[in-house]
């Protein structure tokens, strides 16, 4: 499970001159991930809403929202009990990645890039299969100190970056 605020509560709280972030926290809902897609689906209608209302407000008070409610979420998710973003997204792998990966597993670079990683459509390096081969049963990453950059830096909260992408979606 995850917590998240609906759109609606979302709306609310950067149409409001007034940022009441507890009680935007108290109102966030669990979200079970085994039904999230179909969830999303079925509220097709009021998520395009949603995305209008944000291309509305300034970038910066945006990116200030997200820094909060983000920082709210990570506060109750306790990522070991989840696991989710390793089981299901694939991290971009740079060289130096492959470098720290292949001196903590004591292996070539070579050897790490020819037995967990492939070249996707966009000639990057990505994992040949998801969930990341560095996950355990137990949630626990074998690598955690040498994983990849974009494991170290998610989630990424870069605007520049995250928005157009979230709006390219409509």
């Amino acid at each position: 499970h995850i917590f998240c605020a609906s759109p609606q509560i979302f709306n609310r709280r950067l149409s409001s001159q007034h940022t009441d972030w507890l009680s935007l926290h108290k109102n966030m809902v669990k979200i079970d991930l085994k039904t999230l897609s179909e969830r999303a689906r079925r509220a097709s209608k009021e998520n395009k809403q949603f995305f209008k209302t944000l291309k509305k407000n300034r970038q910066r008070e945006l990116d200030d929202v997200i820094h909060r409610i983000h920082q709210e979420v990570f506060d109750e998710t306790d990522c070991l009990e989840c696991g989710n973003c390793c089981r299901s997204l694939g991290p971009l792998i740079t060289d130096r990645d492959i470098e720290r990966m292949a001196q903590a597993l004591r292996k070539k670079p070579s050897e790490v890039a020819e037995t967990y990683l492939r070249i996707d459509e966009d000639n990057d390096y990505v994992f040949k299969s998801m969930p990341c081969p560095f996950l355990g049963t137990d949630n626990y990453c074998c690598i955690y100190e040498d994983r990849p950059k974009a494991c170290r830096e998610y989630p990424p909260y870069r605007s520049e970056e995250i928005l157009p992408a979230l709006f390219a979606l409509h």
